[in-house]
Formats: C-alpha cells, sequence, structure tokens
C-alpha cells in the first residue's frame, strides 16, 4: 500500500473505542483486579477488605493513569504478573461487544493506522483478532512496549508519546488520537495532536473507563472532533484535516 508522507497517522485505542469494553470485559477486569490488590494489600494471609482495594485501584488510576503504575511504584509488583493475571480470561470472546463494519470504516479512512493500547499485548491481540481488524494496522504497541528508560510509561505519558513519535518517523502535527480516555487527549494535544473523543461505551465512575471522568460528555478544548461512535469519524474527516497540520 502507498501511503503519501503527509497521510494522517491514525493511533486507535482499544477498549471502549473500538469495542465496549464496559458491558463485560472491564468488570471481569476489575474483579481480577480486586482479588489481586487483595492479595498485595492483604498481611500474607487475610486479604485487604474491598474499601481498601477500591481505595487504592482508584487512587492509582487517578494518579498514575494506569493501576498498575501505582502498584509497581508502592507494592514492588511484578508487571508481566499483574498483567497476566488480570487480564486473563478463559471466556473473553463470549465477552466482547462490538460494532459491525469496522474494518470498513478503517479502510475508509486515508493513512495507516497503529493500535496505542494501555491494555497487554496478549489480550488486545485476542480482542482484535475477534474484531477482524488486526490486518488494518500497521503496527500493535500495547503496555509492555511502553518503556522509557526502562520504566513503564503507558498513556498519557508525554515521554512515551514523544518516543514512540521516533520510532514511527513522524511528527505530532500529522498523528490524530482516537480514544474514549480524557487525560490521554489532553496530553496528545498538548504535544500538537489531533484528537478524536469516542463517547458511546462511557460510563461515569466506571473505574476503569475513563481517569478523571466528566460529569457530563461536553466537549473539552483540546478535543477536535468529538464522535459517538468509530464509524462516525470518515463523516468527520475534513474536520479533522482542518486541524491536521504538519510540524
Amino acid at each position: 500500500m502507498n501511503i503519501k508522507p503527509s497521510a494522517p497517522v491514525w493511533l486507535f485505542d482499544l477498549d471502549n473505542t473500538l469495542h465496549n469494553a464496559s458491558h463485560a470485559i472491564f468488570p471481569a477486569i476489575v474483579a481480577n483486579m480486586n482479588t489481586y490488590i487483595a492479595r498485595v494489600l492483604g498481611d500474607g494471609t487475610t486479604p485487604a477488605g474491598i474499601d481498601a482495594v477500591t481505595a487504592a485501584r482508584t487512587l492509582y488510576w487517578q494518579r498514575y493513569g494506569a493501576t498498575l503504575l501505582g502498584l509497581v511504584k508502592h507494592h514492588n509488583v511484578n508487571a508481566a504478573h499483574f498483567l497476566d493475571e488480570t487480564h486473563g480470561m478463559a471466556d473473553l470472546v463470549s465477552l466482547i461487544r462490538h460494532e459491525k463494519g469496522l474494518g470498513r470504516m478503517l479502510k475508509r479512512l486515508p493513512g495507516r493506522k497503529v493500535l496505542l493500547t494501555n491494555a497487554p499485548h496478549r489480550y488486545s491481540t485476542q480482542v482484535l483478532r475477534h474484531l477482524g481488524i488486526q490486518r488494518h494496522f500497521s503496527h500493535h504497541i500495547a503496555i509492555e512496549s511502553m518503556r522509557v528508560h526502562g520504566q513503564l510509561r503507558p498513556k498519557p505519558s508525554k515521554l512515551m508519546l514523544r518516543k514512540m513519535l521516533r520510532r514511527q518517523r513522524v511528527t505530532a502535527g500529522r498523528c490524530i488520537l482516537v480514544e474514549d480516555t480524557l487525560a490521554n487527549l489532553r496530553t496528545a494535544h498538548a504535544l500538537g495532536m489531533r484528537t478524536a473523543w469516542v463517547t458511546q461505551y462511557l460510563k461515569v465512575g466506571d473505574p476503569i473507563g475513563t481517569a478523571h471522568p466528566p460529569k457530563r460528555l461536553t466537549r473539552p478544548g483540546w478535543v477536535d472532533v468529538k464522535v459517538k461512535s468509530v464509524k462516525h469519524l470518515p463523516a468527520r474527516l475534513s474536520r479533522l484535516r482542518r486541524t491536521t497540520v504538519l510540524r
């Protein structure tokens, strides 16, 4: 495929962007996280109570953008072990809910597409395969690859995003981040990327779905385009093209 040097580079989030993770997957992950964190916070014999677990999980998500980072920083948790334990679901495929026509939508968007997800690689690969859209992405960047100087730096890390831009050999002004999480969009916008906010799967108060959840789904200044579904992106392409500039 020949792609023009000036064509946009689409950076797609996965959960609650390309599929409805809030329906069943996030509740399953939260249950796994609660069990894991209860062991970590417990005394070695008795797991911690749900109130302490919920408080820690929420605090670390809001402070670091990922619960995992707080556990690594404050409790010396092994990141790979945590990701494997919390995202390992034998019935994952049965939990996935998504719209039809995602492949056709991706094909209609000019430029190349990169998956940029804070989810682990094995899990995100399974979801992509079930959605049938893996062939549309030139690169698949999962949380394990989001390291800067040896340290995990998932979204919304500016350091990670800058490193990703260098590796992709693209300027921020050519990139469009498509996300459900406002904190990630805000950081991307600050770096000069264009931003598209996907809202249909958001649930206010969802412990995973959105860091710093808004009280209303009002488009903030750092969001260039707000869409209910990713399938609406081709119709908003002219708006994104007007705001996408080479830098």
